[in-house]
């Protein structure tokens, strides 16, 4: 389902950027600590993929197949970002664990800061929800993705915005 179809969290991604919008303009840390700016990345596309929690059996499937595929993005020449609310220590664990050979990013201080700008920031639990989004390289959202609580992405819904790009 794309932002703002029925069964999005209307509270949670009523404040997410459509396709079309500028991106929020984001500095969250890698997951060794190394800051990266998503305006820092302009003149190429990037998906930032938000999800809850680093090392939760939905999460790391989707991320596992994100990982499997990741030759997708790179024919597409997109930079693949993942970000949840966890904090770096914890990031970097899970992707020496899981050999993800993309970056996590780390929107553990200020507490979702970039989760809230993306519209994708659940206060009452205190996580990102599945929001994924497809910025291109003048900072313009081409696609976007919001999933309620517990419904994963399929990658398919990747595979034909990276084919639209």
């Amino acid at each position: 389902m794309t932002s703002g179809s029925a069964g999005v969290a209307q509270d949670v991604a009523a404040g997410a950027p459509a396709p079309g919008d500028a991106a929020p303009d984001v500095t969250l840390l890698d997951a060794h600590g190394s800051p990266v700016t998503l305006s820092g990345l302009r003149g190429g596309p990037v998906a930032l993929v938000f999800y809850p929690f680093a090392f939760s059996r939905t999460c790391t499937t989707e991320l596992c197949e994100l990982r499997d595929n990741i030759e997708d993005f790179e024919a597409a020449g997109v930079r693949l970002l993942a970000v949840s609310c966890d904090p770096v220590p914890a990031l970097r664990a899970w992707s020496e664990q899981e050999g993800f050979g993309y970056d996590l990013l780390s929107d553990f201080w200020p507490h979702g800061a970039a989760a809230r700008a993306f519209g994708v920031f659940d206060d009452a639990s205190g996580m990102a929800l599945r929001g994924s989004f497809l910025v291109d390289g003048d900072g313009i959202v081409r696609w976007s993705l919001v999933n309620p609580r517990g419904v994963a992405r399929d990658l398919g819904e990747y595979r034909a915005a990276l084919a639209a790009l």
